[in-house]
């Protein structure tokens, strides 16, 4: 009689040690927006923002991070703004550019591999490349590894 329950008993310790460890494997790999070509390529040539009419420190330069995942469809799913300097209300402007992105997967992810990634939107950005870079590094995020 014990040996008929071994099976469904080793059966179900599998089972439950696959729930442990799925968690593990459905989080997305984070990477740097430079990094991203290696996984996904931006298919956009244009994006469609929703702009206030009036608002905080709308005619300043600054720059808004915002973080997503790039789903195994090219979507961009759970955006979110995190980082707006100075603080304005160019956030969901931000969002709403993000949130129009389109990718195709790279020669390297032909199965889609769902990414988690950041990207830096300037607002009234100048135009010398050296102060821009230093606008937009006040909006580099941590933890997006290379």
């Amino acid at each position: 009689m014990k040996s008929i329950f071994r099976p469904f008993r080793q059966g179900l310790l599998l089972a439950f040690s696959l729930a442990l460890v799925a968690p593990a494997f459905a989080q997305s790999r984070k990477v740097d927006q430079q990094d991203l070509y290696r996984s996904w390529i931006l298919l956009n040539t244009k994006v469609q923002m929703d702009a206030p009419n009036s608002g905080l420190n709308l005619d300043k330069p600054g720059c808004a991070a915002v973080t997503y995942t790039v789903g195994s469809d090219g979507v961009p799913m759970d955006v979110q703004v995190v980082k707006v300097v100075p603080k304005s209300d160019l956030g969901p402007v931000a969002r709403s550019a993000v949130s129009n992105f389109r990718y195709g997967p790279s020669l390297s992810n032909r199965i889609g591999e769902p990414v988690a990634t950041y990207y830096i939107v300037p607002f009234n950005a100048p135009k010398d490349p050296a102060q821009r870079q230093q606008l937009m590094a006040a909006c580099k995020l941590p933890g997006y590894g290379a």
